[in-house]
């Protein structure tokens, strides 16, 4: 089972002002290139790291994680601790950054990752 969620930075961050995240979202579902969407408003906080414990604790056939948000190095960082709780092998989760894009790039950068490690 694949996922993605996207994490928009409490919405208010100006690099995310340029996309339709909605359409984003709905573009991946019904192309049929991942098995569920998900979007939060930021992972990195405290909620964050309970929404990611739960879901990939509760949920433990998720093969492939994409988060789409800020950059992938520091989502290893900020995402280790609920990954530990959770028993979810980080080498599971893909880092998509897509700060600064408008809908269309963040479609096409996203697509790739997923087409890239699709295996």
């Amino acid at each position: 089972m694949k996922g993605l969620l996207l994490c928009v930075c409490q919405g208010t961050c100006p690099s995310f002002q340029n996309m339709n995240i909605f359409e984003i979202l709905n573009t991946l579902r019904r192309e049929g290139l991942v098995d569920f969407v998900a979007i939060h408003p930021q992972l990195c906080a405290d909620d964050g790291d309970n929404f990611l414990s739960t879901l990939l604790s509760a949920n433990g056939k998720i093969d492939k994680l994409y988060i789409a948000g800020c950059d992938p190095k520091m989502q290893v960082k900020m995402f280790r601790d609920a990954f530990e709780k959770a028993g979810f092998e980080k080498t599971k989760h893909y880092g998509v950054d897509i700060r600064n894009m408008d809908t269309v790039k963040a479609l096409e950068t996203i697509k790739k990752i997923i087409k890239d490690t699709d295996n």
